[in-house]
């Protein structure tokens, strides 16, 4: 209606008057793209939402729907700010007569809240991916539908809620929170094409020429954007890049520190191929209890502390034992075809068998399914039973020591973190009334 009454504000279509803005006055006009950029920030919204319906229906959501929506809306604004110059004070609720702004405000609030699912359904997705490439612990995972992207991640939701009662109280107002949301959606279109011309070089292999040429065609459009919203950093921007910090420090000090961890666990229980020798040369031999023993480990290669204590202090090895790894790629998800690589360990008459079970960072992770899979495999060196099989466990309890690799702090940080793991059973998807669980602790 807006358009109707004054079309001439059609004209501002043209890109005639953005150049000419930025030749008239273009500190002015190089400020006013942090304004700009809050225009289409709502596509971020939009693509959280990729994973959950492809990239189909996303592409015709926002070409078809969105973005000629937008564009009619902000010409509409444009064309009642030229016919009433004071309704730049709210000209998006002053498009509507007096009598519809109500149902405009409601009509606002539910739109806030369907772009806030895409965006806490974006974030519990990137925390499943972090926690599968090892960067946060395991968390608590919950699959809300047969669909592989819709989950619910609690510990994240209670965060977000948190989070966004910090940011209302603390900044008081839309147009203050909007100078820390233009430094952290333009930071993250920066970082999102750095990211993807990584993948461009790295797995589509273009020459490095035009890996350069294009990074650099679409980082002057990105870093033109951030830096225009770089004066608002005092003015709040400095929320989101704290927040980066915070997050950043979080992520690699758990990577660090699990990986010390490792190591020492590795150095103190030894390699599963020395224990595997250490077994055929034992006098007199161990007992061979009836029924397969499950045995998970941290790593590939690695020995189960579970394993390890069982013929220690029983003097007991399992007639069939598989020892599991469970590995992440870095892709989204691996065919059933290539979600196994079975190692009979160098000897087929020893009952022992290593089963490493490869997923994506987007894979429900599902142990017993992994085994079943296995079990049908011909030529296997021992017969898994799946249903009646026990599942070692290890639980290990983490001690701060004076072993260098992380500073004091860092180390606080890493045991903190580590008290909020979820339990393997539940990361794995084991059955609880088969677990038998040993414990032992690892000071690093």
């Amino acid at each position: 209606a807006s358009v109707i009454t004054s079309p001439g504000v059609l004209a501002a279509l043209s890109p005639t008057y953005a150049i000419a803005f930025f030749v008239d006055d273009g500190l002015v006009a190089f400020l006013a793209l942090g304004g700009v950029v809050l225009v289409v920030t709502g596509a971020e919204a939009l693509y959280a939402d990729m994973g959950h319906f492809g990239r189909g229906p996303i592409r015709r959501g926002w070409f078809l729907l969105v973005f000629p929506a937008l564009t009619l809306n902000y010409l509409g604004q444009g064309a009642l700010i030229l016919r009433s110059p004071q309704a730049v004070d709210n000209p998006f609720f002053l498009l509507v007569p007096d009598w519809a702004r109500l149902p405009l405000v409601v009509l606002a609030t539910l739109a806030t809240v369907i772009a806030s699912q895409a965006v806490i359904s974006g974030a519990f997705s990137v925390t499943r991916q972090a926690v599968r490439l090892g960067f946060l612990p395991p968390l608590r995972i919950r699959h809300t539908s047969a669909e592989e992207g819709q989950i619910y991640v609690p510990a994240v939701n209670w965060l977000l809620f948190v989070a966004v009662l910090a940011l209302v109280v603390g900044f008081g107002s839309a147009e203050r929170l909007s100078a820390a949301y233009g430094i952290a959606v333009t930071g993250t279109l920066a970082i999102d094409t750095v990211l993807f011309f990584v993948v461009v070089r790295t797995l589509w292999h273009k020459p490095w020429w035009l890996v350069v040429l294009g990074a650099a065609a679409f980082l002057a459009v990105d870093l033109a954007y951030f830096g225009a919203n770089l004066p608002k950093v005092v003015h709040g921007g400095w929320f989101p890049l704290a927040l980066g910090l915070v997050v950043f420090t979080l992520l690699t000090t758990w990577q660090r520190g699990r990986s010390l961890v490792t190591a020492k666990r590795a150095a103190s229980d030894g390699r599963l191929s020395e224990f595997v020798e250490e077994i055929r040369t034992l006098d007199p031999p161990v007992f061979r209890a009836p029924g397969t023993a499950v045995c998970l480990t941290a790593a590939v290669g690695a020995m189960p502390l579970a394993l390890r204590e069982n013929v220690d202090r029983n003097h007991v090895v399992h007639e069939a034992v598989v020892v599991v790894s469970v590995e992440t790629l870095k892709v989204p998800h691996v065919p059933d075809g290539e979600r196994l690589v079975v190692d009979d360990l160098k000897y087929r008459d020893d009952g022992i068998l290593h089963v490493t079970v490869r997923y994506g960072f987007q894979d429900r992770h599902d142990v017993p399914a992994a085994l079943r899979q296995a079990a049908a495999e011909d030529d296997l060196e021992v017969a898994i039973d799946v249903d009646r099989a026990t599942y070692f466990v290890s639980r290990i309890t983490i001690r701060r020591g004076d072993a260098p690799g992380m500073s004091s702090w860092r180390k606080r940080l890493f045991l903190a973190l580590a008290n909020t793991a979820s339990d393997p059973v539940e990361v794995f998807g084991l059955p609880e009334h088969r677990i038998l669980t040993i414990g032992s602790y690892v000071e690093f």
